[in-house]
């Protein structure tokens, strides 16, 4: 087992009606101004913009609101919030939304404590957070696990780039979850958020690490219970049980928990990330449902044992050992009929994405052929090529 740091700072409130609390919760930190930060209509017709409202008055809080965030946050609009926090004196940012509201959220804290660095530059690589703004959420939508984890992805859509970045600053203080906010989460987005929860965890298993048993159960636990949760989410939109298990799973997926003693790398989501850059449309649950099954195909071979325990530990599959590939290629096959069964892609060519594209996508995963992805298999421009192809 590798050496790791495992913290989550971020405090949960979990259960029905939480985010009438969210004012008196705000008030303990000592705050002067907050911003309320939150995408489309939705949130505000469903009521839970009103009750956020109703609560921060009660506590005697002031605030300015930001709305407006989309999938795959802009850039353009972390600027504006910035730039409203600073003139407002906005010391705390609440997000009330998904991961996209989330992720804008952290970016805004960090650009307003951090004015001396171009925000963009967290994205890029070039520097990192020195400080942050205090900052939580009211989760509407269980996908991103952004609620308790440290990274943050950003796009500047006039480029087509979209960049994550990891950072202890990105942790949220606090984090409301209540199911009840998803039941009007549309069937299309229950089922990206069930691919997205999964892959978080999924693509930790396949790290490398050894004799991490513990966490590999646990990882295991996760995925299953996401997996069931999300089906029965998609066929019945308000089970409380099923919105309350993928809630929950959401956060333990990429709150670190289940890469503890693993080497830590997200790749098939480096993949996608460029396909939704470039293809703003791609909800980015179905980009990796569409990429998943590929890239396992091509890098199993590299470590047969570690897909056998996916296999008879996710999918209960007798291992056959006169021929280990077959019993591997079930198990994908399964993982394929499941993404099929919730209406997700599973090529890119569902998705829209054109043939000519594929060496511009390859290009910028590898940044210009200079970026080799982790795992048991290394990925470089020539493997990350062959990979889209295989799931055009």
């Amino acid at each position: 087992m590798n050496n790791f740091i495992y913290d989550t700072p971020t405090r949960v409130y979990f259960g029905k009606d939480e985010e009438l609390k969210v004012g008196s919760i705000i008030k303990t930190y000592d705050i002067k101004k907050v911003l309320l930060h939150f995408g489309g209509s939705s949130a505000e017709k469903s009521g839970l913009l009103g009750r956020v409202r109703a609560s921060l008055k009660d506590a005697g809080l002031s605030f300015v609101e930001l709305g407006g965030v989309v999938p795959n946050p802009e850039l353009s609009l972390v600027r504006e919030g910035i730039a409203l926090c600073q003139k407002e004196g906005v010391d705390f940012v609440l997000a009330v939304g998904g991961g996209s509201v989330m992720d804008s959220a952290k970016d805004i804290a960090n650009g307003v404590a951090n004015p001396d660095i171009d925000v963009w530059d967290f994205s890029l690589g070039k520097a990192a957070p020195k400080a942050t703004l205090k900052k939580g959420c009211i989760l509407t939508l269980a996908a991103a696990g952004s609620e308790m984890s440290n990274s943050c992805v950003i796009s500047d859509s006039t480029q087509h780039e979209k960049r994550g970045y990891g950072s202890p600053f990105n942790r949220m203080n606090f984090a409301i979850e209540n199911p009840e906010l998803t039941y009007t989460v549309p069937s299309y987005q229950t089922a990206c958020g069930a691919v997205d929860i999964a892959m978080h965890t999924i693509e930790r298993y396949f790290m490398p690490g050894d004799d991490t048993y513990l966490t590999d159960a646990v990882a295991e636990a996760v995925v299953k219970s996401v997996m069931k949760a999300g089906a029965d989410a998609y066929a019945h939109p308000d089970d409380y049980t099923a919105r309350a298990n993928m809630m929950w799973a959401s956060s333990l997926a990429h709150n670190g928990l289940t890469d503890c003693g693993r080497v830590f790398q997200l790749t098939v989501h480096q993949f996608e990330h460029e396909v939704s850059a470039l293809y703003p449309k791609v909800a980015h649950g179905a980009g990796l449902a569409a990429l998943w099954c590929s890239w396992a195909r091509f890098v199993y071979k590299a470590n047969v044992p570690r897909w056998l325990q996916f296999a008879h530990n996710i999918w209960n599959l007798d291992i056959n050992f006169e021929h280990p590939d077959e019993t591997i290629l079930k198990a994908i096959d399964m993982q394929e009929a499941y993404y099929k069964s919730l209406s997700m892609p599973v090529s890119l060519s569902e998705l829209g994405v054109k043939a000519d594209d594929l060496e511009t996508l390859a290009d910028k995963c590898s940044r210009g052929k200079t970026r080799t992805l982790d795992g048991y298999m290394k990925l470089g421009y020539k493997e990350i090529l062959a990979i889209y192809k295989m799931a055009l």
